[in-house]
């Protein structure tokens, strides 16, 4: 049995059953991080002490017939954007380097109630703003499947790591795109919650802008829809840390497997493979009793304009002297793009935003009433090049274009995964579901009843 192979729930049943041990696991697992990541640079911190002492832990107390999490012996990695006690939250700047965390998040504490294994700490982008991974402080991450595109952005460090078989799941954050695109470019899956699914504390840093409040949440990358799920599941329990964390004690209901389809939505210009990819989607849910009608969806492009509103008010307020500070060229780039599609945000305009972000959510449930799931683009194209977004003015404009679903969903605050579903022209490719708020349940059973119809992810050894 390689253990790098199995996916999360596997290793949580084989060593919940003893057939293999805790530390076997996190053995084979940073074995495989040694042999890969010096190639991809998706681990920056390695926690290969911890690890293998908290597997022996993990064993012994399996040995004492102890109650075990649902996680048992699961390797993961945490985002350098979440605290970890004894590590450096460092959002991937020089200026922050120090800035070591006295105490876990209630995330990272609610994966050890799981009984996970922390095995590392992935790349972000600078600031955690780009959907690609580099920055001053740690370098860049390379795709496992194709050093020459991005790995997504901004935990593309998270994605690259499953893709690898460094760890069968990662944990990631999502603000317009953070979690659903890295993993639509490296060819696995991602899943973001609505906003107070999953708690958020950072003690370590200041409190969040209101931006980051509405719209950041942290969700699962893996190779499995089941391991989106048991990851969710542990990620999601009630910490009492975080006043927007809702808590979640009932039964989810039930509902009627009724999809719609937007090819297009609000006019997105969509590359002919994702157009194909959605189609063929689309029929295999059929094939699992879905009904799918071809509709368009409420306009998502307001929703996007709050997004780059409520994002660039955090960034101009709170951030604008760090970024000076830091002096890190590409991030400067992409605020200085930003700060031309949205000016210098004043008072009515961030209220005038957060007013129709009411609205757009309104019409948005009311959508749902009719439909239990959304099929829609991950991205209007394939997966960018390396740095595609700082090559021009012009370059950073069609690459925001073509992320609009990634940046619209999170104002709207409804649930979206983005599914692998294999490769077009040599590139990863998948489709995304979105469904009604805090009904996560639903596009997790659209991605079971798919996955069931593509092909199984492998994991990615590079192959430079």
């Amino acid at each position: 049995m390689n253990p790098t192979s199995l996916a999360a729930h596997e290793i949580a049943k084989a060593v919940s059953q003893r057939k293999i041990s805790a530390v076997e696991v996190a053995t084979a697992h940073l074995k495989r991080m040694e042999e890969v990541n010096p190639k991809i640079n998706a681990v920056v911190e390695t926690c290969h002490q911890q690890a293998i002492a908290d597997a022996k832990s993990i064993d012994n107390r399996i040995s004492k017939g102890e109650k075990m999490g649902a996680m048992v012996g699961v390797p993961l990695t945490i985002k350098i954007v979440t605290d970890q006690q004894d590590f450096v939250t460092s959002f991937g700047l020089r200026t922050q380097e120090k800035n070591k965390a006295k105490v876990d998040s209630p995330l990272v504490q609610n994966f050890k109630n799981a009984d996970a294994i922390i095995i590392g700490r992935t790349n972000s982008p600078a600031f955690a703003t780009r959907w690609f991974t580099d920055n001053n402080l740690y370098g860049q991450t390379l795709n496992p499947t194709d050093k020459n595109i991005t790995p997504g952005g901004s935990s593309g460090g998270a994605s690259a790591a499953v893709a690898a078989g460094i760890c069968p799941v990662a944990h990631a954050t999502d603000i317009a795109g953070s979690i659903r695109y890295p993993a639509y470019a490296c060819g696995v899956h991602g899943l973001r919650p609505s906003m107070g699914r999953t708690p958020f504390n950072n003690p370590s840093g200041k409190e969040r802008y209101i931006g980051a409040q509405l719209m950041a949440v942290s969700g699962p990358i893996a190779r499995t829809i089941k391991d989106l799920q048991i990851s969710l599941q542990a990620m999601s329990e009630w910490t009492g840390k975080d006043p927007w964390q809702v808590f979640h004690g009932a039964k989810e209901l039930n509902f009627t497997k009724k999809a719609a389809l937007s090819i297009a939505p609000d006019g997105l210009n969509v590359c002919d493979e994702v157009v194909k990819e959605l189609y063929d989607a689309a029929d295999k849910l059929r094939e699992r009793g879905w009904v799918v009608d071809e509709v368009e969806c409420p306009p998502i492009r307001k929703a996007a304009e709050v997004n780059a509103v409520l994002w660039m008010a955090d960034m101009q307020h709170g951030q604008a002297k760090i970024i000076e500070t830091e002096n890190e060229p590409n991030s400067k780039f992409v605020f200085e793009q930003m700060s031309e599609i949205t000016g210098q945000i004043d008072f009515q305009t961030l209220m005038d935003a957060l007013q129709l972000r009411l609205e757009l959510m309104r019409n948005w449930d009311q959508f749902f009433q009719n439909y239990s799931s959304l099929i829609c683009p991950v991205s209007a194209q394939l997966p960018f090049n390396q740095q595609a977004d700082i090559a021009s003015p012009g370059s950073f404009r069609e690459v925001y274009e073509a992320q609009l679903t990634q940046r619209a969903l999170p104002v709207i605050n409804i649930p979206s995964l983005t599914i692998a579903t294999g490769f077009a022209k040599g590139r990863p490719i998948g489709v995304q579901f979105a469904g009604p708020r805090f009904r996560e349940d639903i596009i997790l059973e659209a991605a079971f009843d798919l996955e069931k119809n593509i092909p199984k992810i492998e994991i990615c050894t590079p192959t430079w």
